[in-house]
């Protein structure tokens, strides 16, 4: 009965097929699942690569639709971004893959599943947690943990055996999807460097940008992304449009610093056009639809989903439940908005919406309204102030002025 190994072709999954071969003696059967940022041709490449590695069986599986309908969607809905900063873009592939890499190994009887992470990140957590609510009884194998491997050792190791190693693949570690790509490297292992143009592969530089910006029209309906320019298309595809159209204008590119599932802080570069562009147009569309009251309560909801998916508790019943409510929220969440990418920079231009709480017909905004007097503003402001004055009251205090 084979291992079935996690496979992205990357320096780490590279390495773990002829070691995985040579210290079990066991067939490998790699898998990957494709959660965006694959083509075609990527997709024959690293298949032949994990064959010539010493694979003895590939599979590449489309992973993006359960991607975004399971995860991505909710992430849209919650408008989710760690730190205020940073839309998760590895976290929810690590779901998906999971879940088809399970399925896999389930159908062949694999005595054991294998993935590439260390020690030191996050994704070992969120395999090992994973795999062991899909796949109880199977062994979890993780050699660059298990061993304390570097980059060095392991580039080292494949080229004693005769497979050649991109430099910038030692240098960086690359994690190309759906919701964007990440990068980690020397520069990232501490707070105080920038990362270099070179390290960035999805967006264009500033400098490089077109001097004349691109301007879309998002249509949502019911918290989700169903057009662009009035032209219908699934989420999917509206995601890899608008992560070619900002990427070309140099949008979507960040650094966000936070604290790791294991207790220590990370920091990691992104590029994630299409997720910036669709939690700030969806975000924008909530605040004319939205009481503040829903408004605040999802924010908090959000993110909680947000922090714990983060940290690989996507499979807790709370986050069925959090998505029941972010559900809930979204019934009016339809209208467009219409966005401007132009030299790195998101700008929202507007929105409108049939469920708009904009309304003009009852206020002349700044100036009058009809729905109260100035008597009922007169007294409004008198009860507002009742536990300020109640407070300062018993304080024996008086207001600043």
């Amino acid at each position: 009965m084979p291992v079935v190994l996690a496979f992205s072709g990357g320096l780490d999954t590279s390495f773990c097929v002829p070691f995985l071969t040579e210290t079990l003696n066991d067939n490998v059967v790699t898998v990957t699942v494709d959660t965006g940022g694959l083509s075609k041709e990527d997709a024959a490449k690293l298949e032949e690569k994990a064959l010539a590695l010493g694979a003895s069986h590939h599979y590449t599986i489309d992973g993006r639709r359960h991607l975004y309908d399971n995860v991505l969607s909710y992430l849209i809905k919650g408008n989710v971004l760690k730190g205020d900063v940073y839309p998760l873009c590895v976290g929810p592939e690590r779901v998906t893959q999971a879940i088809k890499i399970a399925e896999i190994a389930d159908l062949l009887g694999a005595t054991a599943i294998a993935h590439g992470s260390t020690g030191a990140g996050n994704d070992q957590i969120r395999f090992d947690v994973a795999l062991q609510l899909l796949a109880p009884g199977k062994g979890i194998l993780a050699p660059i943990r298990d061993h304390g491997l570097s980059r060095s050792h392991t580039t080292a190791y494949l080229k004693e055996r005769g497979f050649a190693v991109p430099v910038k693949t030692t240098v960086y570690s690359i994690n190309k999807g759906l919701w964007g790509t990440t990068v980690g490297g020397r520069e990232t292992h501490s707070p105080d460097q920038a990362l270099p143009e070179e390290a960035f592969t999805m967006t264009k530089s500033i400098a490089d940008a077109p001097d004349q910006g691109a301007q879309v029209e998002i249509g949502f309906e019911n918290g989700l992304p169903i057009s662009v320019d009035g032209a219908a298309a699934a989420g999917v595809e509206i995601i890899e449009l608008l992560n070619t159209i900002g990427g070309l204008h140099g949008v979507g590119r960040g650094v966000h610093v936070g604290d790791t599932i294991l207790g220590i802080k990370g920091r990691v570069g992104f590029e994630a056009p299409a997720a910036l562009t669709l939690i700030a147009a969806h975000h924008e569309l909530e605040k004319i639809v939205l009481t503040k009251w829903q408004q605040h309560l999802k924010k908090q909801a959000a993110e909680l989903y947000g922090m714990l998916l983060h940290e690989g508790q996507y499979f807790d019943p709370v986050m069925r439940d959090i998505e029941a409510l972010l559900d809930a929220s979204q019934h009016r969440v339809t209208g467009s908005v219409t966005v401007r990418f132009l030299k790195g920079n998101l700008q929202i231009l507007g929105c409108r919406s049939d469920y708009s709480m904009f309304n003009q017909s009852v206020a002349t905004y700044g100036e009058q309204n009809l729905m109260w007097t100035a008597d009922d503003a007169r007294g409004f402001a008198k009860i507002a102030k009742t536990q300020a004055a109640l407070a300062l009251k018993a304080s024996n205090q008086t207001a600043v002025h």
